[in-house]
């Protein structure tokens, strides 16, 4: 079940977030289910975004959310597609590739095949791109927007099989709430 504070928090400082005028306090809640996250953090994306028309603020605060929402994470971001290629995009973590040539890595794979790539063991996906020698495991999920992939959200974990189904349809969900938005 949801947080019910933090519903209230969601609803009581939406606008107020646009101009300066107050601040967010999400966070998941303590033993909670994956999906209860997820779903706390697909709402509190919703509030952050709902209001704001610009694409690189809005990939800047859902690449914070997820930081905070999500565990264990050494990388989390977006790679926009720009003129036929990944480019870097907001993100929390260690600097990144900047160009990722579609078909290329895991997010090259998720954007050309426009399907999410659950990654157990980054080591083994061949072609794999090493922006963070720590990075054991990755979830790639395509942002489509009119049937295009308009970019991917990348996250990285340190952790070997880190990423499970409960996270790829969580971020599944994300992007698909969000691809008019970014």
């Amino acid at each position: 079940m949801h947080n019910r504070r933090h519903r209230k928090v969601l609803r009581d400082r939406t606008p107020a977030l646009r101009y300066g005028a107050g601040m967010f306090t999400f966070a998941p809640a303590e033993g909670q289910t994956k999906a209860d996250l997820h779903a706390d953090m697909l709402e509190a994306a919703i509030a952050l975004t709902q209001d704001e028309p610009d694409a690189v603020a809005n990939m800047a605060n859902l690449a914070a959310l997820m930081w905070q929402f999500l565990p264990d994470l050494n990388w989390a971001g977006f790679y926009r597609m720009i003129g036929g290629e990944l480019v870097l995009g907001p993100f929390i973590g260690k600097p990144a590739c900047i160009r990722i040539p579609v078909g290329r890595g895991v997010c090259g794979a998720a954007a050309a095949t426009g399907d999410t790539q659950l990654v157990p063991d980054v080591h083994a996906f061949p072609g794999h791109i090493a922006c963070d020698a720590a990075s054991r495991s990755e979830l790639v999920v395509p942002v489509t927007r009119d049937g295009a992939v308009i970019a991917v959200i990348d996250l990285d974990s340190p952790l070997p099989a880190r990423f499970d189904g409960d996270d790829a349809r969580g971020i599944e969900a994300l992007a698909e709430a969000v691809a008019f938005r970014i």
